[in-house]
């Protein structure tokens, strides 16, 4: 169940940048491509006379180059190239989250710029956001530096370049996400979290990780602004 309007509300009300997760909160990446068959494809693309890559039974992608940067360096750039060309591919068929833009758009509305964080890669974003038009309402986007898988979140690494761009301060952000290790890296980086419970169970995780508050709905979060700003 979300947090009531007025405590979002009251929460938002000193935000004046929205550091955003991309994968959830504004679509399903691996909604018409899954994860599974992406991590199965960077294995195969991958594979060479010595053998699969390190993690090679990973479900999860991004987990799988995480494998890789642990136990094959010098496999890194490559890998993270080749997955960021098929996260490319995927958010051609991602199944944008219900809400998603009207959160942007209240965000515009009341005056509040949004900077898109995430583990994806950037060129999957800035192709996400170009193709559904969104990127006017985006300030910047911030996916995972290409070919350094360890400043993917829970690391604040990212967050922390978004608020340099943004030329704020802690106090003047908040970071929405829908996993723990968003609301973990927000905490390193010395901001609050919303936590987004798109999937059962999420909720009391993402409350026991500290989230200051936790939506089930991305319009729920975008009433809450536009009430506020009207």
């Amino acid at each position: 169940m979300s947090a009531a309007p007025e405590v979002l509300a009251s929460i938002l009300a000193p935000v004046r940048h929205v550091l955003l997760d991309f994968d959830g909160p504004v679509c399903s990446v691996f909604a018409g491509f899954p994860a599974p068959d992406v991590a199965r494809r960077l294995v195969e693309l991958l594979s060479g006379p010595d053998g699969p890559p390190p993690g090679h039974g990973e479900s999860d992608p991004l987990a799988l180059l995480r494998r890789i940067a642990d136990e094959r360096e010098d496999l890194v750039p490559l890998a993270d190239e080749v997955l960021a060309q098929l996260e490319v591919e995927a958010v051609d068929r991602a199944q944008p989250t219900p809400g998603g833009v009207t959160f942007l758009e209240a965000c515009a509305t009341s005056g509040r710029s949004v900077w898109m964080v995430s583990n994806n890669a950037t060129v999957a974003i800035d192709h996400y956001l170009s193709t559904h038009g969104l990127g006017r309402l985006v300030a910047g986007q911030f996916g995972r530096v290409s070919g350094q898988p360890k400043s993917m979140k829970p690391s604040p690494r990212l967050l922390t370049a978004a608020m340099g761009a943004a030329e704020a301060k802690p106090g003047d952000c908040i970071f929405i996400g829908d996993a723990v290790r968003d609301v973990e890296a927000a905490h390193a980086a010395g901001m609050e979290a919303i936590g987004y419970a798109n999937k059962p169970g999420k909720d009391a995780a993402l409350a026991e990780a500290g989230a200051v508050a936790v939506v089930t709905s991305m319009d729920d979060l975008a009433r809450a602004i536009l009430g506020e700003s009207g």
